[in-house]
């Protein structure tokens, strides 16, 4: 089988992403043609409303529309679009499968938390599988904006679970005032909370996949990649120092101390911090912080390939 040139797009609850990039399944590469993020926050409010707001259907179109252009550019042959959490919980989202379809020319993919957390294994895991130096199984953990997926496996998913806690989701049920400024920092009650919903949903997770069992720990989403970028002390974010670092939990823990203590100020002042993510990255790094704790894991490894590398190699029949 040839190499393919396909197009991948994830939508989340708070970002959306796309990759071009030619695929080729006889030798395993993935060659990165065009990767961008736009920060669209899709799922503002979809937990206390259950609808997408009109405000962040149009973020999220005027994205795809700056990718369609992208698509067109490279000669992209094949392109899937997947949506998660946000799309999942959302009365009216049939308003945003429309709109994408009338820009992409695709239909968006509306994946369960299951079909998510595989497609996130296969692109997290296919550069580290049979490496010497990596104990198996991994265990790979997705944190995004509205949902975290746990998956154990060693060449194929053993075992998986999306739960309803992510960086997005958290912050707005325990951090977020009436009129949608965020408590800042946030108040030891406030961080109790949240560390009970981390909690629960472990135990959830922990139904169905054995998160002890692990024995690497490989973390993605922006959430991880913006705490590993704080922990190695990078003066800017630089995605391939970022890729595959190995961050020890105590440097997890310092770092998700500092981010709980800081004003939004501060955040906003650090150029690792994505302007998108300011508000919302303490409660990633605590649910990163708390999962570690749950399993036991001294480092995670931290992943660029995730969910988009995973669609990608779908696009391509791999």
């Amino acid at each position: 089988m040839t190499a393919r040139r396909v197009a991948a797009v994830d939508c989340g609850t708070n970002s959306i992403r796309l990759l071009v990039a030619d695929a080729d399944p006889a030798t395993g590469e993935l060659t990165d043609l065009d990767r961008r993020m736009r920060i669209v926050r899709l799922g503002q409010g979809v937990d206390r409303t259950g609808r997408l707001a009109p405000e962040s259907l149009e973020r999220t179109f005027e994205a795809c529309r700056e990718y369609a252009a992208a698509v067109r550019e490279l000669g992209a042959t094949e392109v899937r679009f997947t949506a998660t959490s946000a799309t999942r919980d959302a009365e009216n989202r049939a308003e945003f499968t429309e709109g994408v379809r009338d820009i992409l020319g695709v239909t968006p993919e509306v994946v369960t938390g299951d079909e998510e957390a595989a497609l996130s294994f296969t692109g997290a895991t296919k550069e580290l599988t049979g490496r010497a130096d990596l104990d198996t199984p991994f265990l790979v953990v997705d944190i995004g904006g509205g949902s975290t997926e746990c998956v154990v496996g060693t060449d194929s998913v053993r075992a998986a679970r999306s739960v309803d806690i992510g960086c997005v989701r958290l912050t707005e049920r325990h951090l977020a005032r009436p009129d949608g400024t965020v408590t800042d920092p946030p108040t030891a009650e406030q961080v109790a909370a949240i560390r009970r919903d981390i909690g629960a949903a472990l135990d959830e997770a922990a139904g169905t996949v054995p998160l002890e069992e692990a024995r690497t720990l490989v973390g993605l989403a922006g959430s991880v990649t913006t705490v590993a970028g704080l922990a190695l002390g990078l003066t800017a974010y630089d995605s391939a120092a970022i890729h595959h670092a190995r961050i020890p939990y105590a440097k997890v823990t310092e770092v998700t101390d500092a981010l709980l203590a800081s004003t939004h100020a501060e955040r906003a002042a650090n150029p690792v911090i994505h302007p998108g993510r300011v508000d919302v990255i303490a409660a990633g790094a605590l649910i990163l912080r708390t999962l570690m704790e749950r399993t036991g894991a001294h480092e995670v490894i931290v992943s660029e390939h995730d969910i988009l590398d995973g669609i990608a190699w779908k696009a391509a029949g791999a």
